[in-house]
């Protein structure tokens, strides 16, 4: 397919896309949020995500951030008052976003540092390999706002991890090092702050000189290991997610977080 100008998206605000030959370069850039994804955030990744796909020159990529953090999780600020449409198309939007990532057949290197904490951390997930920084830390913040994982966090920590390693994580939403993350076979390799994209560029770079059509394949293969399928699981999410952003809780939650303190949950 003909190579498409990505550069021309005009909701590019805080997501930057380049090109250092067949790789592509996408890039969170609202660093003074720590990167918490926006609703058009999700909207130009999931967009770009499925171009690279389209773009037979483009033979592999590279997902980084720009400042401290790689992605804190959604942006809080703009939840609260959903109604069922309303909870449910924002899943969809990040759905999109992370079936693009993850349905992808060129391979895909994230580079992380900081906080890389919930649908941040599912978008890690996605990727086929994840150099992280000595500074990275990896969190299931989602009980803080009284909803459930998304962007199937579950799905790939339960790959990762096993059911019983993955609850864990989920229920107490406690932050795991970079080493501990590596401990456990989360990451793929833990680097030191000043080498981790200089590092996770050259493999990039290596894997798009490489055999591309096979690895494509492979990829599908790994898939086919999985049941359900991630676009099953994501379906069953949505109900589940829905019916938690409904909740006193997850308003409760919301609240909390905009007033700096601690929630009180009431199961309901």
């Amino acid at each position: 397919m003909q190579a498409i100008d990505l550069t021309k998206d005009s909701s590019a605000e805080f997501v930057d896309y380049s090109r250092a030959g067949a790789v592509a370069i996408v890039r969170l850039n609202r660093p003074d949020k720590l990167n918490a994804l926006a609703e058009p955030m999700k909207d130009r990744l999931g967009l770009l995500f499925e171009l690279i796909a389209r773009d037979d020159s483009i033979r592999a990529v590279m997902l980084c951030a720009a400042g401290t953090a790689f992605c804190a999780s959604g942006d809080v600020t703009t939840m609260g008052g959903f109604t069922t449409v309303s909870a449910r198309e924002r899943l969809k939007r990040a759905h999109r976003m992370i079936l693009g990532l993850a349905n992808m057949e060129k391979p895909v290197v994230a580079a992380v540092r900081g906080a890389v904490a919930g649908i941040g951390w599912s978008l890690a997930m996605a990727c086929d390999v994840v150099y992280a920084s000595e500074t990275a830390y990896f969190a299931q913040v989602f009980k803080n706002v009284g909803v459930a994982p998304d962007g199937g966090g579950i799905y790939f920590l339960t790959q990762n991890l096993g059911v019983l390693k993955a609850k864990e994580l989920v229920l107490s939403g406690r932050k795991l090092t970079a080493q501990e993350a590596e401990s456990l076979g989360l990451i793929t390799r833990r680097l030191p702050d000043d080498a981790l994209e200089q590092e996770a560029r050259a493999l990039t770079d290596r894997l798009a000189a490489g055999p591309t059509y096979a690895y494509g394949v492979g990829k599908k293969m790994f898939k086919q290991m999985h049941t359900p399928s991630l676009e099953a699981f994501l379906e069953a999410e949505a109900w589940a997610q829905t019916t938690a952003l409904m909740s006193h809780d997850h308003i409760e939650g919301v609240q909390a977080f905009l007033e700096k303190r601690k929630p009180v949950f009431r199961g309901t």
